[in-house]
């Protein structure tokens, strides 16, 4: 083979990194190299292959018919690369990379990793972070934890967790605020995220409210339940993850009404991932290790 015929590798990932998050700026972040350097990099892909494959001109930067054909093809070579390491003979345990949003990562997944490792010695887990309902999966990433509609046509994806939501506060905002029942709310300040919409819980509690419109907001579920703790307002809330702040009585329940919230954590996985047995093992421990807390 002809190695001078192969595109450069810098310039795959950086395209597959453009393509992935739409922003020259925050591919850079994730490479760990300048903005200029990834546009160096790609317009070197692109001289190359001697097409366009980045349309620079659409806001948010979008795909030439060129790239969009091409990026199955580079993410499935670059999974084989990041991959490969698994397959060469040694001592290093097997790995296993796995993508998840933070506060599920930091409340969920990491206490209960010890568990895994007692009955599955020598896999190594690697966890990465993801931003929650962005729904790209990073390159060499083997399992990725999503939290949002559970909609994912090109990966296996299975449940994981869906709880009903519940408004909660700390108990000294309760008490200046008034909150005896849900219309008690409208002097409330309410907190925001587009991760938990409150439009679910109002209809949950006959309140003929709108989503809010102004007020604080917060795009990380552990931020949001700071908030609330802090007295800022009053936030929706999952049971798993305010279990330990409600135990310390940090923050309170209100009303007792729950609601079906329209996101939900789910696994992901490519198929070819799925193949490896440790792959597999990791995802049924995973799913069996919440049964309790998964709605039907």
């Amino acid at each position: 083979m002809n190695s001078r015929r192969l595109p450069p590798l810098h310039g795959l990932a950086a395209f597959e990194a453009v393509a992935r998050l739409r922003s020259f700026t925050h591919a850079a972040e994730e490479l760990c190299i300048t903005r200029s350097a990834v546009s160096h990099r790609l317009r070197e892909l692109e001289d190359r292959l001697g097409v366009t494959l980045i349309d620079r001109d659409a806001k948010p930067l979008g795909l030439t018919p060129a790239g969009t054909s091409y990026l199955a093809t580079v993410r499935d070579a670059l999974d084989a690369v990041a991959g490969a390491a698994t397959a060469i003979p040694g001592d290093a345990p097997n790995r296993i990379v796995v993508a998840s949003p933070p506060t599920f990562a930091r409340q969920i997944l990491v206490p209960r990793l010890a568990d895994f490792h007692r009955s599955h010695d020598g896999v190594e887990i690697a966890v990465e972070l993801a931003i929650p309902l962005r729904d790209v999966q990073p390159a060499g990433v083997d399992v990725e934890i999503r939290f949002g509609r559970g909609l994912y046509p090109e990966y296996v994806t299975l449940d994981l967790l869906d709880e009903r939501v519940f408004p909660v506060c700390s108990p000294d905002y309760r008490a200046r605020a008034g909150l005896a029942v849900p219309s008690d709310l409208q002097r409330a300040t309410l907190l925001r995220s587009a991760l938990e919409p409150w439009a679910p819980w109002f209809a949950a509690a006959e309140l003929r409210w709108p989503e809010p419109a102004s007020g604080p907001r917060y795009e990380d579920l552990a931020m949001l339940y700071q908030a609330a703790s802090d007295g800022e307002g009053v936030a929706l809330a999952r049971p798993s993850l305010v279990a330990p702040a409600i135990e310390r009585g940090a923050l309170v329940r209100l009303f007792g009404i729950t609601a079906h919230s329209p996101h939900a954590y789910y696994v992901v996985c490519r198929p070819a991932a799925l193949a490896r047995r440790e792959v597999t093992a990791f995802v049924d421990w995973l799913r069996a290790a919440l049964p309790a807390q998964r709605t039907q």
